[in-house]
């Protein structure tokens, strides 16, 4: 079994590397953003997963700036709403980093498969750009079912046929909402085979399985709180998980996660076979939606 710490990071197909723990700021409002970014900086983390729809990307860049850290010791991702189309994908870019205060972005997702085939293709043609241009250093995805996957795979050729070999892009990650619940074993095994990392937010399953007899008991086991218990799951399944929260109790404890570990056993006594996304679920999108 690998073992962790909250400073282990994860080699991307681009070459960069992701830390293995993020910190989410879905729902955070703009005004708290930056004090609960510096807290989970001050508690070690180094990655912050933002997003345009969040509008709070303006206080994730106060506080990689307030932290006095250097730049490159702190990963940020934004995302791109949706696909529409070449140009404004283009903007969107520039906005985001003028929001955020930054010259570059770690890792740009597409948040949502949305807006059909050709707006797709602009789209991730538009991050591809954006990458030679030294704006993004990886690109990815988030939301995308099999079937978009698969299409973006036939996109990323067909580019490479109009562009040049090796200029179709490179898909380095991949966000989904990951649990015990919804395990997403197709995705998973898509991604696995392409290394692509597997990002999992609403990784504690915004607490509604808190309570559960298995995920107790483990807790009770290994003296940890259900929600580290989940996180733990996440790491050792290899994925990058998104725990978020303004408390700082929370903050801090979500980041506790490294000085045990679940047996193979106990692992085990995890892997359901639901499929009960808590969150919005775009996965099941048709490919002309």
């Amino acid at each position: 079994m690998a073992t962790y710490s909250i400073n282990s990071a994860l080699k991307l197909n681009s070459g960069y590397e992701i830390p293995r723990l993020g910190f989410g700021v879905y729902q955070t409002l703009p005004g708290e953003t930056a004090k609960a970014c510096l807290e989970a900086i001050g508690n070690g983390y180094r990655h912050i997963d933002s997003a345009i729809a969040y509008r709070n990307e303006a206080g994730v860049g106060e506080a990689m700036r307030s932290s006095k850290l250097p730049r490159s010791e702190i990963f940020f991702t934004s995302k791109i709403p949706k696909s529409t189309n070449y140009e404004n994908t283009k903007a969107e870019i520039e906005t985001s980093l003028k929001t955020a205060g930054l010259d570059y972005i770690d890792l740009m997702l597409i948040h949502s498969p949305f807006g059909g085939s050709a707006a797709r293709k602009d789209t991730w043609r538009a991050l591809v750009d954006a990458v030679e241009e030294g704006k993004i250093r990886s690109i990815g995805i988030s939301n995308y079912g099999v079937h978009h996957l698969d299409e973006l795979e036939q996109h990323i050729k067909e580019l490479e046929a109009e562009r040049g070999a090796g200029k179709g892009g490179i898909i380095s990650v991949g966000q989904w909402e990951v649990h015990p619940w919804c395990p997403r074993p197709d995705i998973v095994e898509w991604s696995t085979k392409r290394n692509i990392a597997v990002e999992a937010y609403a990784p504690v399953v915004r607490g509604k399985r808190f309570g559960e007899k298995v995920l107790v008991g483990l807790a009770e086991k290994y003296g940890k709180t259900e929600a580290q218990i989940l996180l733990r799951w996440s790491l050792q399944k290899g994925y990058v998980p998104l725990p978020k929260s303004v408390t700082p109790s929370r903050i801090k404890e979500n980041a506790e996660i490294y000085d045990f570990e679940i047996s193979e056993e106990d692992m085990a006594k995890l892997e359901y076979r639901e499929y009960l996304p808590v969150c919005w679920d775009p996965t099941i999108t048709p490919l002309d939606k």
